[in-house]
Order: C-alpha cells, then sequence, then structure tokens
C-alpha cells in the first residue's frame, strides 16, 4: 500500500514539472534586460526565449518577433531548443509507459512483474526528460552569467536569468525528483526459504537379541 502512494505521488510530481517544462519552454522570458548601469534607459524592458525576442513598454504593452531564420541563431541556442523538445518528448512518452503500470490502472493486472516493471521504466524516462533539461537551462544559465560577467560586453547588451528559467530550473528538478520516486516504488522481494523438513526419529529396533 505504501509503494502505491509513493507511486502515485512520484507520478503527480513528475507530471507537474513535464507541464513547468512545457511552460518554460514558450514562455519568452528565459533572460531579460539588466539595468546594472547608470544610463540604462528604463522605459522598456527586453526579453529573449528560445523562440523569440520581445519589448515590454511601460505602458504594459508586448511586442514580440519570432525568430527569422533558424540557421542565423547561435549554435548553442539551437541545442537548447533541441534539448527542451526532447525533453517534453520524453516526458510524454513517460507518462504513457508510466500509467500502465500504476497500481491504479487495470492495465496488465495479469502480470504483476511486467506491470511495476513499467512504471519502473517510466521513472527513469522522467529521470532522463528531467536532466535534459536541467542541463540545457544550466547551460543557458551559465552562459547569460558570462555574458554579464564579460568586461567587453556593452552595459546596454547586458541581461539576467528570466523567470521562464527559474520555472525551467523548478521543473526539471519535479521530472526528477517525480521519477525518482516511481523507480523506488517498486517493492522489495521477500524472500521465501523452503520449510525445513524435520528429520524422522529413528525408531528403536523390536528385532529380539539372539545369543
Amino acid at each position: 500500500m505504501a509503494s502505491g502512494g509513493l507511486q502515485l505521488l512520484g507520478f503527480v510530481l513528475a507530471s507537474i514539472g513535464w507541464i513547468g517544462i512545457i511552460i518554460s519552454a514558450a514562455l519568452p522570458q528565459w533572460k531579460m534586460s539588466s539595468y546594472a548601469g547608470d544610463n540604462i534607459v528604463t522605459a522598456q524592458a527586453i526579453y529573449e526565449g528560445l523562440w523569440m525576442s520581445c519589448v515590454m513598454q511601460s505602458t504594459g504593452q508586448m511586442q514580440c518577433k519570432v525568430y527569422d531564420s533558424l540557421l542565423k541563431l547561435e549554435g548553442s541556442l539551437q541545442a537548447t531548443r533541441a534539448l527542451m523538445v526532447a525533453g517534453i518528448l520524453l516526458g510524454l512518452i513517460a507518462i504513457f509507459v508510466a500509467v500502465t503500470g500504476m497500481k491504479c490502472m487495470k492495465c496488465m493486472e495479469d502480470d504483476e512483474v511486467k506491470k511495476m516493471r513499467m512504471a519502473v521504466f517510466g521513472g527513469v524516462i522522467f529521470l532522463i526528460a528531467g536532466f535534459d533539461v536541467l542541463v540545457a537551462t544550466s547551460w543557458y544559465g551559465h552562459r547569460v552569467a558570462r555574458d554579464f560577467y564579460n568586461p567587453f560586453t556593452p552595459v546596454n547588451t547586458r541581461f539576467e536569468f528570466g523567470q521562464a528559467l527559474f520555472i525551467g530550473w523548478a521543473a526539471a528538478s519535479l521530472t526528477i525528483l517525480g521519477g525518482a520516486f516511481l523507480c523506488c516504488s517498486c517493492p522489495r522481494r521477500e524472500i521465501s526459504y523452503p520449510p525445513t523438513r524435520a528429520h524422522p526419529k529413528s525408531a528403536p529396533s523390536a528385532g529380539k537379541d539372539y545369543v
């Protein structure tokens, strides 16, 4: 019963993390313009994401523009895109696999061993998806921090971490945690020893002694 609760908790956490991964990949606020200098114009805020760049005016109006050409983008940005998309697809596969192995589902009830293996396999896929997204977000964040502290970067073009990056980190952590719970939900097999056989007592000889 305890393993079933741990399994359900892991599936819920991993599913929430997967939804967060989708939200993080779709948002344009992966990095935002920094106001570290004294001569920065704060009338507008610039955001850049994986798919578009946006400018928000002080009035609250936001204008976004999708990146025109894929070939003009940096190789690191294209790799981050690929990792995020791979994480989303792996998470979708993990959901279908884990649902098949859930104890509350009626699939594969005739074979409990295969059912538990499916749940564990879904947890492993969730772990891979979470680490995939964690690498993508950490890599992107490292690039933002490197450019920010680079003395050759103009002050007006420095960026800081955006909200989507923090959402990605939290979503990756939830996915990894949920996948770990799914992997640990498989109950341990109890080793059953064969019953010990009682040695029959030797019956006393009923024969007579002859001299």
